[in-house]
């Protein structure tokens, strides 16, 4: 098959477009031929090399994808060849306390595609019957291809906050797909949006989404504009950015209001002052993808359009290479999605 991968760690010209073996499903496995695959930053950190992430070589990266049943492995008799379907990235045992409860992303044995083993960059791609969806209706592949993580991801961020109708929601770095999921899923949750960019079109591609707010996070007002417009600070924010605000971002937040973190893409190293934490009684949560069960719940308000995939650009899946050079130079706004070739 073909497929794009890398034999060690280090920039985008270490992504490489050839021939790889044909994987093969085993029991309980369905082998996907893929149609359209979408980027994530955890393409980038896994690709330049993540502290303590041992991956064997060649790796393809990827989490993402849509495409349809080739084959299945024994055992499988609930879906058939030629299913259209989507994947699901989160990959678990099934058997422990935290699957058999619903918490698979809480499994010691959680995996992510493209991660911890090989992805979708490639035209075919082995998983567990049970990370399969079916194709959401009325969606385009590329569409199928790039809702999957960011929205599972945004998902458990929003209902880790708590969020009520009438909060204010300060979303970081609103081009992120992340971003551009959760700040959908605030506002059906009834919150008032802040989304914040350095670039404009980005602010403005976040107003256009649903943003009530727009603010650039770089301004040195920016704090005291996010405390005027919310009227004190608002009760959740939504940060994936790590070391380079966090201060501030604990800073801003209301009495009684909640930090959500899933990622560190400015670093990992974070002061917090723990005084600032207890006398206002600020809660800190981290959060990891999301249940499996969840995806189905997104499908749905997929299908219904009361949300929607944000998709910057399409390129082929030989391309993968310039995909990562533009994540990297963060001139987009939302998910880079790449076809694959027949």
């Amino acid at each position: 098959m073909k497929a794009v991968y890398f034999e060690r760690h280090g920039g985008p010209e270490v992504l490489t477009f050839g021939d790889l073996p044909d994987p093969q499903p085993g029991p309980g496995e369905v082998l996907v031929r893929l149609q359209a695959v979408a980027l994530n930053h955890l393409d980038l950190w896994v690709r330049k090399g993540l502290p303590g992430l041992e991956i064997e070589f060649p790796h393809i990266p990827g989490a993402d994808g849509a495409g349809v049943v080739e084959a299945v492995g024994p055992g499988v008799r609930d879906v058939q060849v030629g299913d259209p379907v989507v994947i699901n990235p989160g990959i678990s045992c099934g058997v422990c306390e935290m699957c058999l409860l619903g918490k698979d992303n809480l499994c010691k044995q959680y995996q992510i595609l493209g991660e911890h083993r090989n992805g979708t960059y490639a035209q075919k791609i082995v998983v567990p019957r049970q990370n399969l969806l079916p194709f959401p209706r009325g969606l385009s592949v590329e569409e199928a291809a790039s809702f999957a993580l960011v929205f599972l991801t945004a998902w458990q961020m929003i209902e880790k906050a708590q969020i009520q109708p009438g909060d204010w929601v300060l979303i970081m770095a609103a081009g992120s797909g992340v971003s551009t999921a959760a700040i959908q899923l605030a506002k059906l949750k009834g919150a008032f949006v802040i989304a914040t960019s350095s670039q404009e079109w980005k602010r403005e591609k976040a107003k256009e989404l649903g943003a009530d707010e727009v603010l650039d996070y770089t301004d040195p007002e920016f704090i005291t504009k996010v405390k005027r417009i919310t009227e004190g600070g608002p009760q959740v924010v939504i940060d994936h950015t790590g070391e380079a605000w966090w201060d501030a971002l604990l800073k801003v937040l209301a009495r009684g209001g909640r930090l959500v973190n899933c990622g560190a893409t400015t670093g990992y190293q974070a002061t917090t002052h723990v005084r600032r934490v207890f006398f206002r009684q600020l809660s800190i949560l981290g959060s990891t993808m999301g249940s499996k069960g969840t995806l189905f719940r997104i499908l749905r308000l997929l299908e219904k359009g009361k949300v929607k995939p944000v998709i910057h650009d399409v390129l082929p899946l030989e391309k993968a290479r310039q995909a990562h050079e533009r994540m990297e130079s963060r001139k987009i706004f939302g998910k880079l999605v790449l076809t694959v070739p027949d």
